[in-house]
């Protein structure tokens, strides 16, 4: 990973846009962080958002979303036996995932560039946001890169720089080199989750868990 910024505790996450776990698990970081907040209220926290693409052989202009269920789990019947254990999990921390909206099955590598150049920028925690609210809730076409351009600009970004980012192709190297590190760690699956550099936890694991972790990654 890179170094890290100057923070009491890091979290480094490992995820794809177009996981639903790890945006469950999102919500679950969250909530721990806010519990570990409530406690020591002067805690300083740096979250890093570092991509791992699920589908990396998708076109660029993605596949459409029906034949893309067919060949992954079977059709979309199965998919939403597996999908509504998915639910259960995003209604325990209000998320209302809304897979039917759901058109087109995206490459996520844009998204990922979008993020890698928001978070040179300061913070990627608002973008990351939009994006998979955009997806998963709202059910909209995250690889185009007008979509992205406008969700940037939602998130509190200048929406023309991200456009002309996408454009360009900045940020390809990156998250090659991003992915290349995650597999060298080890890390097979999304949401990972590193804590001060220190304690990865694989999975959405629930708030305590992940409170145990950081626990364990402040020993000195």
């Amino acid at each position: 990973m890179p170094p890290a910024p100057a923070a009491a505790l890091t979290v480094d996450v490992v995820s794809d846009v177009v996981c639903p776990w790890c945006y469950i698990g999102k919500r679950r970081l969250e909530a721990a962080l806010a519990a570990l907040a409530e406690r020591e209220p002067d805690v300083g926290v740096a979250v890093r958002w570092h991509p791992f693409e699920l589908n990396p052989d998708l076109p660029r202009e993605g596949v459409d979303r029906r034949a893309y269920l067919e060949a992954k789990f079977g059709g979309p019947e199965r998919a939403a036996s597996i999908y509504e254990r998915v639910r259960a999990a995003g209604a325990s921390v209000d998320l209302p995932h809304d897979f039917e909206r759901i058109l087109r099955q995206p490459n996520t590598r844009a998204a990922h560039r979008l993020i890698d150049w928001a978070q040179r920028q300061g913070t990627a925690d608002a973008l990351v946001e939009r994006l998979f609210r955009a997806y998963f809730v709202e059910g909209r076409a995250i690889g185009e890169h007008a979509v992205l351009a406008a969700i940037a600009g939602e998130a509190g970004l200048d929406a023309q720089a991200a456009r002309t980012v996408l454009d360009e192709g900045d940020g390809d190297e990156e998250v090659d080199a991003a992915e290349r590190r995650a597999r060298q760690l080890g890390i097979e699956g999304v949401p990972f989750f590193i804590f001060g550099g220190r304690v990865g936890v694989s999975g959405a694991q629930e708030p305590q868990t992940l409170l145990d972790a950081i626990a364990r990654a402040r020993e000195t």
